[in-house]
């Protein structure tokens, strides 16, 4: 264990032996760091936060605070974030709040850009890539090998589904279905992401099969109307089952569509 003699660590914070601390970090009482984590100079972790092995953590993070929210009356809660995880200098990440759990997690090997902030209750997978300046609101639900691009704004209780891309500088206030491209001042869909898809071996003739029944889904407004037209039609595909249930999951949340739509 690594830890610099101006680092402020209370005696109850649980450290693992071959972390490294930098100097002027503070770390509270109810704080658990794994083995690996590095943590750069002037890092802020407190409350019940759990940080996985391999992560590391740049310079004025502050992890582990209440959240923004005025609901919160300081009801027990706490954040888990995973293994392998890069955050960057300036990220902020709250814990959870009981309207939601009272959890925020974070999955394996997702990186945070500099000033990213991650809101009360979000749920993040692995593999997530949120760039510069990103805030997501509270409740937010991000799936596996997400990539969120600079300046944009993700709305509190948005979905965005797995291997999505969102745009820079894109306002997400609705949900996103899994393998979309999102963009726009307030986003749109703008298609499949096909060249992720490749780039995760699926084989061509599931990714075309899947742009079919995508075009059929958003053939017009009404989405669940269009969902239940093709069911059965692509019942063999892993890709389209994923993105109706998707859309299935949760009727009450505005999907994010094709401009023309």
């Amino acid at each position: 264990m690594t830890i610099h003699p101006t680092s402020i660590i209370d005696k109850k914070a649980k450290i693992s032996e071959n972390s490294i601390i930098g100097p002027y970090t503070v770390i509270g009482p109810n704080v658990e760091i794994g083995s690996g984590v590095e943590i750069h100079s002037h890092v802020n972790i407190e409350g019940n936060t759990k940080i996985g092995e391999g992560t590391k953590i740049f310079p004025f993070a502050s992890i582990g605070t209440q959240p923004q929210d005025l609901k919160f009356k300081g009801e027990k809660n706490s954040l888990i974030i995973g293994n392998n995880n890069t955050i960057r200098e300036y990220v902020t990440i709250n814990p959870g709040t009981t309207k939601g759990g009272t959890v925020t997690k974070i999955g394996n090997n997702c990186l945070f850009m500099i000033s990213s902030h991650v809101a009360h209750d979000c749920q993040i997978g692995n593999n997530v890539v949120i760039a510069n300046n990103v805030p997501l609101g509270g409740h937010v639900t991000i799936e596996d090998s997400v990539v969120i691009g600079g300046n944009s704004a993700v709305q509190q209780f948005t979905r965005i589904g797995r291997l999505a891309m969102v745009g820079g500088m894109t306002g997400v206030l609705k949900d996103i279905i899994p393998f979309g491209l999102s963009f726009g001042n307030r986003n749109y869909l703008k298609g499949i992401n096909l060249i992720g898809l490749r780039r995760n071996n699926y084989k061509n003739k599931t990714i075309m099969e899947l742009d079919v029944a995508y075009k059929k889904i958003f053939f017009s407004k009404n989405l669940h109307e269009n969902v239940n037209k093709i069911n059965g039609e692509f019942k063999n595909n892993e890709l389209v089952k994923e993105v109706t249930e998707f859309i299935l999951k949760d009727k009450k949340r505005p999907i994010c569509s094709p401009l023309e739509n």
